[in-house]
């Protein structure tokens, strides 16, 4: 389903999406259209990224280090 969308621009930046969506052989509203959903799309991939990532550092990462060693070990006399 798709529903329109009012948007206020400058006269300037209207002249230039015109110019921007000509080059394109496209219509502004398509232009529109299509940096939005560009935009949504590369927000949910972060998003995605960014949830895998976090899921990474809460599990941490096997460094190759040793265990350390309690305090009666690192203190026998």
């Amino acid at each position: 389903m798709t529903q329109n969308l009012t948007v206020r621009l400058s006269q300037h930046v209207i002249e230039h999406a015109r110019v921007l969506a000509a080059r394109q052989g496209s219509s502004i509203s398509a232009l529109v259209a299509a940096t939005i959903e560009r935009l949504a799309a590369e927000d949910e991939a972060y998003e995605a990224c960014k949830r895998l990532a976090l899921d990474d550092l809460k599990a941490g990462l096997p460094l190759g280090g040793v265990a350390w060693l309690t305090r009666e070990e690192a203190h026998d006399r």
